[in-house]
């Protein structure tokens, strides 16, 4: 879908009937698996020990390698060296681990090589707990490595989309030829939910760029290296363009917002919560709607500023002090109020308490 609004159903997809009853990490396994994955590197951390668990399992038995790194900086490099022969590659880990892979995230985005990395995350700062967190939001979609970089990432919020847009991350990943995260919490991770599980069936483009030996013609070269008077600049407007052309990838879901008041925005596992408050609010006569960005980099900025030419109300909702906030009073504008309202980890907000601070905002 591009820029476009998303009606979401759950699991639906009329070309399937069947569904099983799979955890959200495992989903994720599973679409990896489906978008043809090869080699995954990964380190254990909770809580998104279930997919290397069950890729160590699956991967060797659908023709490709697992390898548990030694750390989660070998990880990401081991990852690069892989992808950098135009197979596909991931790792996954939960917020500090991915906190260890910046560098190589960095000289992903550098050398311009796809991939894929997965971060279910967990609260911080620091080792934190295993409580859901969305604390990471700075550090996906700001460059959280060195460098004038960025990833594009995608948020999902059900079973079904840890699927779905697993695949479409490896898909948009060798699109741009650059790193793309998955950015879920320990909430999507380990629920269960029923989903429909479909092979990938695009056809896959070739990799001129790729290492696969020079033999009979010329050499490749992929690097994040530029001495030369000017060469670096150059590079670096060249991947400028490039993220700025992401935006034709840029998704979200609209809810009830025709006729809203007021417009709650919130991401992720966050959004669901959020969803069934505005339902409860709504049955009590307030006019509100959600405006779920699906992709936080690029931000739906477009949508959410045509929006807030008729809504002049916002609420953003979550799990943090203040984060996706920062990027919507970015996007409305100039004359658009934005609340915030914030659960730091170690506390999942209620559908109760959110209708409770809905309801009051109406007011």
């Amino acid at each position: 879908m591009t820029k476009k609004t998303q009606k979401v159903e759950q699991g639906e997809n009329p070309k399937f009937a069947e569904r099983d009853l799979i955890k959200g990490n495992e989903a994720i396994a599973m679409g990896a698996l489906d978008a043809g994955l090869k080699f995954y590197f990964g380190y254990p951390i909770t809580p998104q020990n279930d997919i290397p668990e069950y890729l160590s399992a699956h991967l060797t038995k659908a023709g490709g390698s697992f390898l548990q790194a030694e750390s989660e900086v070998a990880s990401i490099t081991m990852v690069m060296g892989a992808a950098a022969t135009g197979t596909r590659a991931m790792p996954s880990a939960s917020s500090p681990g991915i906190s260890l892979k910046q560098e190589g995230i960095s000289y992903m985005a550098g050398s311009e090589v796809p991939g894929v990395i997965v971060n279910i995350s967990r609260s911080g700062p620091g080792l934190g707990g295993i409580h859901p967190s969305q604390g990471d939001y700075f550090q996906a979609t700001k460059g959280g490595g060195h460098g004038d970089y960025k990833m594009l990432v995608l948020a999902p919020n059900s079973v079904q989309e840890m699927y779905d847009l697993t695949i479409d991350a490896f898909d948009l990943a060798d699109k741009y030829r650059n790193p793309v995260m998955i950015l879920g919490d320990s909430i999507l991770g380990q629920i269960k939910e029923p989903m429909i599980r479909h092979k990938e069936t695009k056809p896959r483009e070739e990799k001129p760029w790729a290492l696969t030996g020079a033999d009979g013609r010329k050499q490749r070269i992929l690097k994040s290296l530029y001495l030369a008077e000017g060469e670096l600049t150059k590079h670096n407007w060249k991947l400028k363009q490039k993220y700025d052309s992401m935006i034709q990838d840029v998704r979200f879901e609209t809810y009830k917002t025709e006729d809203a008041d007021l417009i709650v925005s919130a991401f992720g596992s966050v959004s669901r919560i959020a969803k069934t408050a505005i339902d409860r609010v709504r049955e009590k006569g307030h006019k509100v709607g959600l405006f779920r960005p699906i992709t936080l980099f690029p931000f739906p900025n477009d949508e959410l500023k045509k929006i807030s030419e008729r809504v002049k109300d916002f609420l953003v909702i979550e799990l943090n002090t203040g984060q996706m906030v920062e990027d919507v009073r970015l996007s409305v504008l100039g004359d658009t109020t934005v609340d915030f309202y914030g659960n730091p980890p170690g506390s999942i907000p209620s559908p109760a308490e959110l209708t409770e601070i809905i309801e009051k905002r109406c007011q």
